[in-house]
């Protein structure tokens, strides 16, 4: 794909290096000359000086070649510039970082594909490392409403012995978790879960579920006896 970045930032960079590594086609547009010449050296994506909310930049990236736009500037308003000028220029995909939640209207309406609330994402992140610290996040969807996490089961947990259809059916395990995969590190497999499927202290349960469920589910999953 041929992938257009705004803003060579942190968040830009470092999507910049993990596209061109993915053998993409990469162009960032950068105002700091020096982090331009950085990120041509430390990315190896063509980087462009000038701001990217200046049609000659976008022109000079040949933003009307791109299959993806991606606002990763630092501020809204210059993101939302730059998202109505790669709807100007046809670009089928638009995607954006939203700092502040009160612009997410404004975001969809200039014509953001997806809209991604960085910050809300770090909350949620930093929020579940400090709540649940035997948890470890893997990813979040829909702006961090929901996320897939492992959890490990603890010698001595309740759920020792007990199927995934048995945990699944358990009135303290919430509905709508999903027990995705088993990671079982004594014979370092990884399970496809199926109902009959024990669960044994030491495995790592990778769930899938809204924040406050996944919680809910990690303190049944992690209860001792």
């Amino acid at each position: 794909m041929y992938v257009v970045i705004a803003g060579g930032g942190v968040l830009g960079g470092s999507l910049a290096r993990r596209l061109v590594g993915d053998r993409h086609d990469v162009v960032v547009i950068e105002r700091d000359k020096a982090v331009c010449e950085q990120l041509a050296s430390r990315t190896g994506a063509l980087a462009i000086n000038g701001a990217a909310t200046n049609i000659d930049s976008l022109e000079d990236a040949s933003i009307e070649k791109a299959d993806v736009a991606v606002g990763a500037l630092p501020n809204d308003a210059d993101n939302l510039a730059f998202v109505l000028l790669a709807r100007n220029f046809g670009v089928p995909r638009i995607m954006a970082r939203m700092r502040s939640p009160r612009y997410e209207a404004a975001y969809h309406i200039a014509g953001v594909t997806t809209c991604i609330n960085i910050s809300g994402l770090f909350v949620d992140q930093l929020a579940l490392e400090i709540e649940q610290p035997k948890l470890q996040q893997v990813a979040t969807f829909g702006g961090g409403k929901a996320a897939i996490v492992v959890a490990t089961i603890p010698e001595g947990a309740k759920v020792h012995g007990m199927t995934v259809k048995t945990i699944a059916q358990d009135s303290r395990f919430p509905q709508e978790c999903v027990i995705a995969g088993i990671f079982r590190k004594e014979s370092e497999e990884f399970i496809f879960p199926r109902g009959g499927i024990e669960v044994r202290a030491g495995d790592q349960l990778f769930l899938t579920a809204s924040s406050a469920n996944i919680r809910a589910a990690a303190r049944f999953l992690q209860k001792t006896k």
